[in-house]
């Protein structure tokens, strides 16, 4: 995780003068330790949200409260829950004061806020970001007498009484009860540092060790460590100095991933590394590179060194993997839909929030035509959320389908284009296929299309929503998506405040943060020129709000876990539809 600027510890809550224990006895009985805790920051209870407004995502997590950025120890528990922690400022709308926030869900958009589960150690160190592990064979032991325990792994970054950074260290927490509340190991850190830029800790099993990936962030390395316990840790190899250096690399993650063919043929298995990169992406910023290649459990190597980004748009950075899928499932991708140019200032400050996580997306790797080696994502099951189908046309061929959504609760849609019959050459320049969102009220719009000819660029236009104006902001983007086998396709989907569109099944995908002044209600899709025997077949869904049915305590807040037992309250399991 990265700050634009220094912090300013001075005058701040963060320095109140009040040191308070934080829930960490473990329910084994051993002693609690002091960590800690703002006055002001909640303890053993979930902070309350309005989900209701303008901007707020409804299929999207975003944080009852205050500020999110990068994702963090995401896992799926022995009973298939899923946890998101998530780098949190419990007390402001902007960065700073990093704990580690919680929610956990059944079908990954159904989330449950629950108390915030790691506080700094002291008032001058802060938890950054970090991964989680489930450790059925005990070999942390820390878990002598239960095969469901769970360790956190951050990074403790210190700073002094001036704001000026410190070294950043890697240490680990213990959970007995979930992942719910964690105790601090009391030898941490686990991997000491003198740098100030030595972070993000990212762990996974292999074989018969512990592998981590973290960062070395300004020197433009990511070391590589093992483990046979969580606890001591040995250096085993770096990767460096490949692809795009920007200005530093930052949250690291190593997962074993899937190669399919064109045809969906499942062929070797390969590894992903993905490495985020900030300030210095390619369209500003933030955004995340990664490369394909194999580890043999301490060195990875890449198939090549070229720079490989992720997201075409401006609003997806510093993703991880969950733990814990089955070896059958491909691994499951969650980001931060935001972008450190300009996160700290957008308009869902005002109310009393700000940042999204990326919809989850399953993922794969692939070679595309030309291109080779892609990172496949797509949008994982949407049927928890999925609504009524708002309209069809299975011949939309030089022609327009208007969809109004303003009766859609959520004002969030899904929707997918198909076109079949493409000749392999005498393609028009001018054909295309393209869509709108429209606010009737201001004229204000969020648009994007394919132009079947020539290089066949995919573009998408945020200049059209006026909520928001910043010089960082740059509206426009766009990229190439080759026609394969006479046929391409396109999905989407529309979030208040986010779009994510995925071309040609996933192979390419941008996240897209805008923010208008009335709602877009009005979705128009169209095509134009295509060529003789092309057939375009449309569909668009409403998406159910994941948040509104949570939101039954008489105030309209959602309120989150009460029970502080580690499970969904009565009438959460009830709203959820869902047994535990």
């Amino acid at each position: 995780m990265y700050w634009l600027q220094p912090i300013s510890l001075a005058g701040t809550l963060i320095l109140a003068n009040t040191c308070m224990a934080a829930n960490t006895t473990s329910p084994s009985g051993s002693s609690s330790i002091l960590t800690y805790v703002d006055p002001n920051v909640p303890t053993g209870v979930p902070i309350a949200g309005d989900y209701d407004g303008r901007y707020r995502p409804q299929i999207h997590f975003s944080p009852p409260k205050h500020f999110m950025n990068d994702p963090n120890g995401m896992f799926r528990d022995d009973q298939g829950t899923w946890h998101l922690y998530y780098q949190y400022n419990p007390t402001g709308v902007v960065a700073g004061n990093q704990h580690w926030g919680h929610a956990t869900s059944k079908d990954l958009y159904h989330w449950v806020n629950q108390p915030i589960a790691l506080f700094p150690p002291k008032k001058n160190q802060y938890i950054f970001s970090g991964s989680a592990i489930t450790d059925p064979n005990n070999t942390s032991g820390f878990f002598p007498s239960q095969g469901n325990g769970i360790v956190a792994i951050y990074t403790l970054a210190e700073y002094d009484e001036d704001g000026a950074p410190g070294p950043q260290t890697q240490a680990i927490a213990y959970s007995h009860d979930g992942g719910y509340t964690f105790t601090p190991y009391h030898e941490n850190p686990v991997i000491p540092s003198n740098s100030s830029q030595f972070r993000d800790p990212k762990v996974i099993w292999y074989k018969d060790h512990w592998v981590m990936v973290v960062a070395y962030a300004q020197e433009f390395e990511i070391g590589i460590f093992t483990s046979p316990n969580l606890k001591e840790w040995k250096h085993a190899s770096n990767f460096s100095h490949t692809g795009l250096l920007t200005l530093q690399w930052e949250c690291p993650n190593l997962v074993p991933i899937p190669y399919l063919d064109a045809d969906g043929t499942k062929q070797d298995d390969m590894w992903l590394l993905a490495i985020s990169v900030n300030p210095g992406a390619p369209l500003g910023g933030s955004t995340t590179q990664y490369y394909p290649g194999q580890f043999n459990g301490t060195h990875f190597d890449a198939v090549d060194n070229a720079a490989r980004i992720a997201d075409f748009g401006k609003d997806n950075y510093a993703g991880q993997f969950f733990y814990g899928t089955a070896e059958d499932e491909p691994p499951i991708y969650l980001g931060w839909a935001s972008n450190w140019q300009y996160t700290q200032v957008v308009p869902t400050g005002e109310e009393g929030w700000r940042s999204a996580m990326t919809v989850p997306r399953r993922s794969w790797l692939t070679k595309a035509k030309r291109i080779g080696w892609k990172l496949v994502t797509e949008p994982y099951d949407l049927a928890p959320v999925m609504g009524p189908q708002l309209a069809s046309n299975n011949s939309l061929v030089n022609g327009s389908l208007t969809v109004d959504f303003a009766n859609v609760a959520s004002n969030a849609l899904y929707w997918e284009a198909n076109i079949t019959g493409l000749p392999p050459t005498g393609i028009a320049e001018s054909a295309t296929l393209n869509f709108a969102f429209l606010a009737p009220q201001t004229g204000e719009s969020v648009r994007g299309g394919y132009y079947l000819g020539g290089d066949t660029p995919f573009f998408i236009d945020r200049g059209g929503a006026r909520g928001f104006d910043n010089v960082f902001f740059t509206d426009k983007f766009s990229t190439n998506s080759l026609i394969d086998s006479g046929s391409w396709r396109m999905s989407g989907i529309v979030d208040r405040s986010i779009l994510e569109v995925f071309l040609d099944g996933g192979v390419e995908s941008a996240t897209v943060n805008y923010f208008s002044t009335q709602p877009l209600t009005l979705m128009v899709l169209g095509t134009a020129d295509m060529p003789d025997g092309t057939d375009v077949s449309i569909a668009v869904y409403a998406l159910e709000s994941a948040w509104a049915r949570m939101a039954d305590g008489g105030d309209g807040l959602v309120h989150g876990n009460q029970t502080r037992n580690g499970t969904a309250s009565e009438s959460e399991t009830r709203l959820l539809g869902v047994t535990f």
